[in-house]
């Protein structure tokens, strides 16, 4: 596994779990989930960090 494989393991799995190709018309649906992952993650270590 590469690096970049898994920072897109999230979205990856999200779409191998709806059926869709996550290389193919579902890159979107790929991004759109490692989006919200990484945002989700990001403001909680912020918040972590600051409060």
């Amino acid at each position: 596994m590469t690096l970049s494989d898994a920072f897109l393991w999230p979205g990856t799995k999200v779409c191998e779990k709806l059926g869709v190709d996550p290389e193919g018309e579902a890159g979107l649906l790929r991004w759109m989930v490692n989006t919200l992952v990484y945002l989700v993650l990001s403001l909680t270590v912020v918040w972590v960090l600051v409060v």
